[in-house]
């Protein structure tokens, strides 16, 4: 197999991937103007859509340098539109947006690219408004859309996009890229690697915040704190402190820039106490918007522990069953010892199923102390 242009160097451990998109680049009767992409969290679909849409754009077909490669990666590129939202869903007036926007030709480049990296996000509504582009597309307008698996999407669309799947890239593929490209120290960068689950973002930030190893220190711990009821209250109840305190830590800053932004964008007094109504209700609708934006982001990282959660009774399991497979949590084995010697294997897989009910109800809006009180009840180590 041929390497690769330069611009595919971020994206790893996805060969076949690669060389689809790259071929399409390639080879106009391979290209086509709608593409899915799917794969786990954290097994780089957005980074590969933007690598995509910067070698669509190359005269070289990705020399990754150009200033075409550069503002298409960065996301200032005149003809590629990258949409993540910040909040729970993309609603119906925002794909109509979209739909205009993709309608219009591309003013600099060889195409117009619209990467929507959140389509699971899509409301029914939205989902269908983007439709009609999809069954008709617009001449050098590409659509690229980004979801965990093919079920995320409705399947009027998924039929009429061209499918490609990424998978969870090798650890020592993403500690590779850690070293490579972000400077990190190699054992550093394979321990996060490890922790993340391969997981390339949040490998990057293992490595690269102290806090954040503590807090999934803290995670992965309570495993073997587990006993009464009160425990399994309290850890709960620690779980989403965890949450909070993050998610609070990442938006508040942000949020008082956008209000500050907003105000001098109005030509309001931003030292003011009262102000006028038109003023009132912008600074009520973006307070609502940041209001989404954090719960989404609270609950991202719920989610998160508990997937650092889990794979603590994962490794107990492989323990127990003396199955020759890579442990997760090397820098915890006592924590795994005492779970795998406390549970039964049967228990473990209980164990695991909990934490994978509570993630499904989460995601299905129940309120997350409650689910994580429900799961914690169900992982109390046995007397």
């Amino acid at each position: 197999m041929s390497a690769a242009p330069p611009v595919w160097d971020q994206v790893v451990g996805q060969d076949p991937t690669v060389a689809a998109l790259t071929a399409a680049v390639a080879d106009p009767a391979a290209m086509t103007h709608a593409w899915l992409l799917t794969g786990p969290p954290g097994s780089g679909r957005s980074v590969a859509a933007r690598c995509f849409a910067a070698a669509l754009q190359c005269p070289q077909g990705g020399c990754g340098e150009c200033r075409e490669c550069r503002t298409a990666l960065d996301g200032t590129h005149a003809d590629v539109e990258v949409v993540a939202t910040p909040g729970l869903s993309i609603g119906v007036d925002h794909a109509r947006e979209l739909v205009h926007a993709g309608s219009v030709r591309p003013s600099v480049g060889r195409f117009r690219v619209i990467v929507i990296e959140d389509a699971d996000r899509l409301t029914e509504q939205a989902a269908n408004a983007l439709l009609k582009v999809v069954e008709e597309p617009v001449s050098r307008t590409v659509w690229l859309l980004c979801a965990p698996s093919l079920d995320d999407v409705i399947v009027t669309i998924r039929s009429r996009s061209r499918h490609v799947r990424l998978r969870t890239p090798p650890v020592d593929a993403v500690a590779d890229l850690l070293v490579r490209r972000d400077g990190i120290d190699p054992a550093m960068a394979a321990y996060a690697a490890r922790a993340a689950q391969s997981h390339i973002g949040i490998a990057k930030r293992l490595a690269t915040d102290a806090a954040a190893r503590e807090r999934r220190h803290a995670v992965v711990s309570l495993a073997a704190k587990i006993r009464g009821v009160g425990d399994a209250i309290d850890a709960a109840s620690d779980l989403a402190s965890i949450a909070d305190e993050e998610s609070g830590a990442t938006t508040a800053e942000r949020d008082a820039a956008e209000r500050r932004r907003l105000l001098e964008r109005m030509g309001a007094d931003t030292a003011a106490r009262t102000q006028p109504p038109h003023v009132r209700s912008a600074l009520a609708a973006l307070e609502r918007e940041q209001k989404q934006r954090a719960t989404r982001h609270a609950r991202d990282i719920i989610d998160r522990s508990l997937v650092d959660l889990v794979s603590v009774y994962r490794d107990a399991l492989v323990q127990r069953l003396g199955t020759p497979v890579p442990v997760v949590n090397v820098d915890v084995g006592p924590v795994v010892t005492q779970v795998a010697q406390a549970f039964t294997s049967e228990q473990l897989l209980h164990a695991i199923d909990a934490v994978g009910t509570a993630r499904e109800r989460i995601d299905r809006n129940v309120a997350p102390l409650l689910a994580l009180e429900a799961m914690c009840l169900s992982l109390r180590l046995p007397r």
